[in-house]
């Protein structure tokens, strides 16, 4: 038991931090100079806080749908929404960084956030830890929300 434990935790956790390792490429590779340029809100944080809060928030995602997955009152379709809400994740910074497109990003963050409220709901039904370790993920991703909005705004 301590061993499929264990390797659950591995595979959720590669692909957890797969979405987080090609949203950072993306990040990384075409961030600059374009970032830069931009008119920033003043509650724009520094760039070096990004790094530290993404990781705790893919650890605590990870825990969170871990936690779900073993717990025997889970249902698949939960998990497959997790799966799908990576994928919105990941495409944020696409959309952002590679395509420098903040009105779909946007939208896509958008959709992202209601993924992750719907994820928060399901947990609750069956663990209520793992939907508490989704609120801090909810509300970063609200912010980004309001700070993507601002970029549209002043840019």
């Amino acid at each position: 038991m301590l061993k499929n434990k264990f390797i659950s935790f591995l595979l959720f956790s590669l692909v957890t931090f797969s979405a987080s390792f090609i949203g950072g490429l993306a990040t990384i590779s075409f961030k600059e100079p374009w970032y830069s340029l931009l008119n920033k809100p003043v509650f724009n944080p520094p760039d070096w806080i990004f790094a530290p809060v993404w990781t705790t928030l893919y650890l605590m995602m990870t825990i969170a749908i871990w936690v779900f997955w073993h717990n025997k009152n889970r249902d698949m379709n939960t998990v497959y929404i997790y799966f799908i809400h990576l994928v919105f994740n990941t495409t944020w910074s696409i959309v952002f960084f590679v395509f420098h497109n903040m009105i779909l990003a946007l939208f896509v963050l958008i959709i992202l956030i209601s993924l992750i409220v719907i994820l928060i709901i399901r947990f609750n039904r069956v663990n209520i830890a793992s939907s508490y370790l989704m609120i801090p993920y909810v509300l970063w991703c609200s912010f980004a929300l309001i700070l993507n909005f601002s970029l549209i705004i002043l840019n």
